[in-house]
């Protein structure tokens, strides 16, 4: 019996901090977009932050995401995703033979690195690995292009983009995310 209460007490309490991380983060993040914060400051966004962000946020069919970043400007991505499911909640239902291909929880783990300045980020995918199945050169830049930006025509990949509400530059490090803000 005293088990059982001591695992529902650590289950609230990482809940509690989970939503505490999810508000701390939510809070950063409408600082930045409500443009309000003096140029040179830096917002720091913790990696525990960004998880209960990304959990909170994640559509339909994405579950237990993740950041990890072990070396400056290189961060690695991953969760269970049923794509089905994703494409459901998108309302683009797959047709019958893509549902049987995509339906399930798989897990997910994408590897890019990421470079800002002046306003601006590239984002380069380098790796994704599905169910165990690394994609990467070749194979990879071939489902980008013919799968992935198909669907998601603006999904910025490889080429740069505006960061916006006076982004600056992005500053990814394995302690955390600084976003610095400029005029």
């Amino acid at each position: 019996m005293r088990r059982k209460w001591s695992f529902l007490i650590l289950l609230a309490v990482t809940a509690a901090a989970a939503y505490d991380n999810y508000l701390s983060a939510k809070q950063k993040l409408d600082l930045i977009e409500a443009e309000r914060l003096r140029a040179g400051s830096r917002v720091r966004l913790t990696y525990p932050e960004l998880d209960a962000w990304a959990a909170h946020e994640a559509p339909d069919g994405v579950r237990n995401p993740r950041i990890q970043v072990t070396a400056a400007g290189v961060a690695t991505g991953s969760a269970l995703i049923d794509f089905a499911k994703v494409r459901r909640a998108q309302g683009q239902p797959p047709g019958w033979l893509m549902s049987k291909l995509l339906e399930g929880e798989r897990p997910v783990r994408v590897t890019a690195r990421i470079r800002s300045s002046g306003g601006t980020a590239t984002v380069d995918v380098q790796r994704v690995e599905i169910s165990g199945i690394v994609i990467d050169g070749g194979t990879l830049d071939f489902l980008i292009q013919n799968l992935l930006l198909p669907v998601y025509p603006n999904a910025a990949v490889g080429r740069p983009f505006e960061l916006g509400h006076r982004i600056e530059s992005l500053e990814v490090i394995p302690a955390a995310v600084s976003v610095n803000i400029g005029k």
